[in-house]
């Protein structure tokens, strides 16, 4: 069962706050991604590679700063 017995689930926290902890870790690795590619890219001259790294890190980041805001 996913609930202890006799306790009814919280309707305002459904996922708890490991599903949280994984999406922010997955945010700060996507930033580190991010920079990876985008160093990548910009040794091997690729565009596309910038593009879709800076756009990986910029999603991250607004997600992370959402997150500290309590927006999300």
């Amino acid at each position: 069962m996913r609930y202890p017995e006799g306790q009814p689930p919280d309707p305002t926290a459904p996922y708890g706050t490991m599903m949280h902890e994984m999406m922010t870790l997955s945010m700060w690795l996507g930033i580190v991604i991010g920079l990876c590619l985008y160093a990548a890219g910009r040794h091997g001259k690729v565009m596309w590679m910038k593009v879709w790294s800076l756009s990986l890190l910029g999603f991250s980041v607004a997600y992370l700063v959402g997150d500290a805001a309590n927006l999300l």
